[in-house]
């Protein structure tokens, strides 16, 4: 992150941290409490939540109005991660330099964990219906798990096959952390927010293609925009991406924050 990016997100980060590390810990008995608690503590980029409370903020509210909105978005997003790596889906054994859930308590425990994190995330969020709605449309069928059953069906057989796997799966919840953030910022119009957040959903995939282009060197393994089009391509498309996502919102009062962030996406590829 830039100087500006992380004197920004420093003090958000702390209440988001400290936030989840609240979660779960009045669960009975320790060894579930534990559980739930381990995959939601061994850090990451928090670029959702992060997301959201920039969105707030673009709204004209102070950040502490979504931190709800802000803490589900990372519950479900953790929640997808634990059920992914379970050897039914990505079956990997790291998550963050860490042993993956199902390593350290098994598949049964692991299972439940995510169930309980995707409940969670909806109990944060419990007293706004409208915030409820954005995050199982992001969350459910049509958004990340459409995206997901996509990816595990092999469904992405070429660009536009890949373009709407990721605006599902890693898309549409990037996308509903920007609306939830604005939403629970008190914002009536959401169109520039929305279209920041699709361009930025995409844009952080694309980058993350770029940051795995090592992996994607041979003609085996899964689609990618790097194998598709490569690694020229992908950078040009990740750079438009966020372009697309900076003009959506600038002018905003308050769009700063999202501005960075956007910039964020794209360089850490580079």
């Amino acid at each position: 992150m830039t100087p500006a990016l992380l004197e920004w997100a420093r003090p958000r980060l702390e209440r988001v941290e400290a936030e989840l590390a609240a979660c779960f810990a009045d669960v009975e008995p320790a060894p579930l409490r534990e559980a739930c608690q381990y995959p939601i503590l061994t850090g990451g980029k928090r670029i959702r939540p992060l997301l959201a409370l920039a969105s707030c903020e673009a709204a004209g509210a102070p950040f502490a109005a979504a931190i709800d909105a802000a803490v589900a978005v990372e519950l479900l997003h953790t929640y997808s991660l634990v059920h992914d790596d379970l050897p039914a889906m990505d079956d990997d054994d790291l998550r963050r330099g860490r042993p993956t859930t199902h390593k350290v308590y098994g598949e049964a425990v692991a299972i439940l964990v995510g169930d309980a994190l995707l409940t969670e995330a909806f109990a944060r969020i419990a007293a706004s219906p409208r915030l409820v709605s954005e995050l199982a449309m992001a969350g459910g069928a049509r958004g990340m798990v459409g995206g997901q059953y996509r990816d595990i069906e092999n469904l992405a057989r070429d660009l536009d096959a890949l373009v709407l796997l990721h605006r599902l799966k890693t898309g549409a919840l990037i996308r509903g952390a920007v609306r939830m953030g604005a939403i629970a910022g008190g914002a009536t119009d959401l169109e520039r927010v929305t279209a920041y957040g699709e361009a930025m959903g995409l844009a952080f995939q694309v980058a993350d293609d770029l940051l795995d282009a090592d992996q994607d060197a041979g003609d085996d393994g899964p689609p990618s925009f790097v194998r598709l089009n490569g690694r020229e391509w992908t950078a040009s498309e990740a750079r438009r991406l966020a372009t697309m996502a900076e003009q959506a919102v600038a002018g905003l009062p308050g769009a700063g924050p999202l501005l960075l962030l956007a910039r964020f996406a794209v360089d850490r590829a580079h």
